[in-house]
């Protein structure tokens, strides 16, 4: 579904619950989502989409490939 490209929080969140992530919780001063014990920190809400960098970062403390994350 999602490319490697700047994506939307919301789409972020959507295909983070199809890779088996649930939530987000409130924590903090950001939210989470947790799968088994991964706990992966979300970016606030802002005015424009997360970039590439930040979602391959988000993607890695995830345990998800690149691969893996255009199948989702």
């Amino acid at each position: 579904m999602p490319h490697f490209a700047p994506i939307a929080r919301q789409k972020l969140i959507k295909a983070l619950r199809s890779a088996g992530f649930e939530g987000p919780y409130s924590g903090g001063k950001h939210q989470y989502m947790v799968r088994g014990e991964v706990r992966l920190v979300i970016p606030n809400p802002h005015g424009g989409d997360i970039s590439a960098a930040l979602l391959s970062r988000i993607l890695r403390q995830a345990g998800i490939s690149r691969e893996e994350w255009e199948q989702l």
